[in-house]
């Protein structure tokens, strides 16, 4: 590709831009402080809003949205909820043994309604309930492929309740990054796959939440991603009008579903695996230590990811996650299209999920190092969710000077 090339101001990618964070465009969850040098730790409070959701099956309090870290920023609307036996390991079960025709429900089957359920590489989040405090996506599922458009599904153990955070979301061409499309068209397919999957109480097998989160929408869709996006998958997400910004909104109704799972499958033993690289070939936003409105890198290379899905025959579930790159950093200008002397970047990350009977684990270390002439610059994101003291998240940046 010609580093001339230029990549429409609207789409910012954010600091996950160099690394393998999916879709969440920020993972720290916070705006890099201007000075950019030091460390900032995230203390542990309880967010605001916490809704009270009234039940036929108790009663459940919790925070409408999933995040990054501990701040109480909203990353994502809480837009499925599971009661009754909802175990996030046979939730996950129950989803892994669907075929991939919906066509009873409405859904055509045709991509990408036709997918089937298989674990997720994704950034790890965060949610938050009365009963169990916060709590990380040790789970995630997707129904399509990593590229280019699928469905993503994190659950939240919650304390005798599993929150879920779903979205349908394409890769941006060229990065790591996932933009989500569609809080609703996600939440009705998995609606429909819980139904299909036979695991939902026959007497009252769901109920809704009411509002809970932000309507008519949450979120913006960039126009330079819409713009890529087919008729028949905007007609799909509700063919939602600009913003005045010239983005496009990302409907919902505020709304979430409470399934009532009475039969869940069981547990599914085995070990599952996922290789795959990403070629860099973008022009971005520099994710940070940015020292102007029109600081741009060009950014080419491979980000080899690996990670594996362990299921004991006990039940105990560990996911592993890794990604690493060397990348080469051209500065441009955006508006003019000079470029500057490149430079290397080396990113890796890590995801760890743990979740047994007894202990829920769920951690995350994003290392981006920019090797530039004449120093270098660092950012280090990290995120703990666990029992006790353990649980942390932290952001370091050093920029350069």
């Amino acid at each position: 590709m010609n580093p001339s090339r230029l990549l429409p101001t609207g789409l910012t990618l954010a600091a996950c831009a160099l690394a393998a964070c999916s879709d969440t465009p920020d993972p720290s969850g916070v705006e890099v402080p201007e000075a950019a040098l030091g460390s900032v730790a995230h203390d542990q409070a309880t967010p605001t809003p916490l809704v009270d959701v009234a039940t036929p099956f108790g009663t459940l309090l919790f925070w409408p949205y999933t995040g990054t870290n501990y701040t109480g920023t909203p990353q994502d609307p809480v837009n499925v909820v599971f009661a009754g036996k909802a175990d996030p390991r046979a939730l996950r079960a129950s989803l892994l043994f669907l075929d991939g025709d919906r066509s009873a429900y409405g859904m055509p089957p045709v991509f990408p309604f036709d997918c089937t359920w298989s674990d997720a590489i994704g950034g790890m989040q965060t949610a938050y309930s009365r009963a169990a405090g916060w709590v990380g996506s040790t789970i995630q599922l997707q129904c399509g492929d990593y590229d280019p458009i699928r469905f993503h599904l994190r659950f939240f153990e919650g304390g005798g309740f599993t929150l879920g955070g779903a979205h349908f979301e394409l890769l941006v061409p060229g990065t790591t990054t996932h933009q989500v499309l569609s809080w609703e068209l996600a939440e009705q397919l998995v609606v429909v796959d819980f139904i299909r999957s036979g695991i939902l109480d026959q007497a009252i097998p769901m109920v809704p939440t009411g509002t809970i989160n932000p309507a008519p929408s949450f979120r913006e869709i960039p126009a330079a991603v819409y713009a890529g996006v087919p008729a028949g998958l905007r007609e799909a997400i509700g063919d939602p009008a600009p913003l005045p910004n010239g983005n496009y909104p990302i409907g919902t109704n505020g709304e979430s579903v409470v399934l009532n799972v009475a039969d869940p499958a069981e547990v599914q033993v085995g070990i599952a695996r996922q290789e795959r690289v990403v070629e860099f070939d973008q022009i971005i936003p520099k994710p940070f230590c940015i020292e102007g409105p029109l600081d741009y890198l060009f950014v080419t290379g491979p980000v080899n990811m690996r990670q594996q899905v362990h299921v004991s025959p006990a039940g105990n579930f560990v996911s592993q996650f890794k990604a690493v790159g060397k990348l080469e950093l051209t500065p441009i200008n955006p508006l003019t299209g000079e470029t500057g002397e490149p430079y290397r970047a080396h990113v890796n990350e890590h995801h760890k999920g743990i979740h047994t009977d007894n202990v829920q684990l769920t951690s995350q270390l994003q290392i981006q190092a920019l090797l530039k002439p004449g120093g270098g610059e660092r950012f280090v994101s990290t995120l703990n969710v666990a029992p006790g003291s353990a649980s942390l998240a932290s952001l370091e940046v050093r920029c350069a000077g």
